[in-house]
């Protein structure tokens, strides 16, 4: 069995789509303005954005993003902060990981 599709509710579809392409590469399938989004990666996951007008995650709910290297979550965490994200450094935990607040009002992981 593989998962295969995960949807979030998200505050700003628009700023999550910018997001998610900007620093993840996932492909966009499509949109309807900004209250809906449908993305695709190259493993073979779909992903759904859906506006809600109140969003919440209980603060251990995150999803992440697996990199290749640890210079490569290295390069996304500097990318973020030269964007004016409030990332702090990735540190050696379970993985080489660091955490980000994305638009949209969820958490996500980069690790490898």
């Amino acid at each position: 069995m593989k998962l295969n599709h995960l949807n979030l509710t998200v505050s700003d579809v628009t700023a999550t789509i910018d997001f998610l392409v900007k620093y993840f590469g996932l492909q966009n399938g499509n949109t309807r303005g900004n209250t809906f989004a449908v993305f695709f990666d190259d493993g073979g996951l779909v992903l759904t954005l859906m506006k809600g007008k109140q969003v919440s995650y209980p603060n251990t709910f995150h999803i992440g993003f697996i990199q290749e290297s640890e210079d490569r979550v290295n390069e996304i965490n500097q990318r973020m902060k030269d964007d004016g994200f409030d990332v702090e450094p990735p540190q050696r935990s379970h993985a080489w990981t660091f955490y980000v607040r994305a638009p949209g009002g969820f958490t996500v992981e980069v690790l490898c």
